[in-house]
């Protein structure tokens, strides 16, 4: 039975008090741990100087060298400019540092990857040339909570540095909502590319599920388009003949390449006869009407957080088939962790120049496949189950080596 709001009110004050605490005792929760023994002058001659200069020589006749004589293979820069962190908006470097430990915590957790918060105060000019020149020590970069559109600019203009470079808000909520409606579909008999599918919010995570859901279905070795998505934001439906389209060009391109058939309105315009209705937004925008203007067996992903745009005992009232949100104590988290550890653990495992539509795919039909059985209140895998990663892992680097991107080091 769910707590009332007074209750958990009260508990996630108490979480607060001990968050605050956690990190006051422990002084944050990264560290580094030598993996070499510093015990006499002979360790310190193999690891420094004079031994380490005939390592640095290798590398400087083969810079590639740097995966097998360094960190590089196995480390990850969690990078952000703190203007979009969590539900918390622009608040800069500094106080986005315990978000990023958080993540690499969860990149050493799930996958053994080593990772580590790289935090600007803000986003200037130079900030993507800032991080193209950290990119010699890591195998791969991690953007994050960076607000859009300047996440697509950035990630767009680091696509050429030869190592992977994903956005999560981005595309690791999009591969996880694909596994959830994968399997929503496979529960309800709904046929994916018949799906009539509204998207309500059109920022990083927003355009980001457009693109994979527009470009794929069931069977990763063939093209399934869903064919009817409408996107949604503050303004209502996004339509190629709406006013100021041009100053976004991310919206200009959803504009593009959504609502086929040119429908204009509010969010209970797109919402009515829809199969799926998606939600990176805000809270309580969906109303209990609007899921029962849906067709059959709606399927209602809310996924703002901490309070989703509907409560799932609202969706499933007003005739939600089945219902995800973004949050632990409901069935079906859809959760970026699912899949960004075991995307970078596969791609890192190749020596992965950068992260392919093909390697996405896969990680979504990965995630899909864990659950044998779906059923109404088990879409996707659980959160803390860490063999997840493990499977996801061996498709994405299948799927490195089968689109090219992998290297042979």
């Amino acid at each position: 039975m769910r707590v009332s709001v007074v209750e958990e009110d009260a508990d996630r004050a108490e979480i607060y008090q001990e968050a605050l605490q956690l990190h006051e005792q422990h002084r944050g929760k990264l560290e580094i741990h030598s993996k070499v023994p510093l015990e006499n002058r002979r360790d310190l001659s193999r690891a420094y100087t004079p031994g380490v200069a005939e390592v640095c020589r290798a590398i400087q006749r083969d810079r590639n060298l740097a995966y097998r004589y360094t960190l590089k293979g196995n480390s990850v820069a969690i990078v952000t400019d703190g203007s979009a962190v969590l539900g918390l908006g622009n608040i800069g470097g500094y106080a986005a540092i315990p978000v990023m430990e958080g993540k690499a915590i969860l990149f050493k957790k799930f996958a053994n990857i080593d990772a580590f918060p790289i935090c600007f105060e803000s986003y200037h000019t130079g900030f993507v040339d800032e991080v193209r020149n950290i990119a010699p020590v890591f195998g791969g970069i991690n953007l994050e909570d960076i607000a859009a559109p300047k996440c697509f600019e950035v990630e767009e203009a680091l696509q050429d540095i030869g190592i992977p470079v994903m956005h999560d808000d981005q595309h690791g909520t999009a591969i996880v909502v694909l596994a959830a409606l994968i399997n929503a579909c496979r529960v309800t008999k709904k046929s994916f590319e018949d799906l009539h599918i509204v998207i309500c919010g059109a920022g990083a995570a927003g355009y980001a599920i457009v693109r994979l859901l527009g470009c794929i279905g069931y069977n990763p070795n063939v093209c399934q388009k869903v064919r009817d998505i409408v996107v949604c934001d503050t303004k209502g439906i996004i339509h190629r003949q709406r006013e100021g389209l041009y100053i976004n060009k991310y919206k200009f391109i959803l504009a593009d390449e959504t609502n086929r058939s040119g429908k204009t309105g509010t969010l209970a315009d797109a919402v009515e006869g829809a199969d799926v209705v998606i939600g990176v937004s805000s809270p309580g925008v969906f109303t209990e009407e609007m899921i029962r203007s849906m067709n059959d067996d709606p399927i209602v992903f809310a996924m703002a957080n901490p309070v989703p745009e509907i409560m799932p005992n609202k969706a499933k009232g007003a005739g939600a088939a089945v219902v995800g949100t973004g949050r632990s104590d409901f069935p079906n988290q859809i959760n970026n962790a699912l899949a960004f550890p075991g995307v970078f653990r596969g791609a890192l495992d190749v020596f992965s120049t950068r992260i392919s539509e093909e390697m996405k795919v896969a990680a979504a039909h990965a995630l899909a496949d864990y659950v044998p059985k779906p059923h109404r209140e088990h879409i996707v895998p659980a959160v803390l189950d860490r063999e997840v990663t493990r499977q996801v892992a061996v498709a994405v680097k299948e799927a490195a080596i089968a689109s090219g991107c992998a290297r042979d080091i």
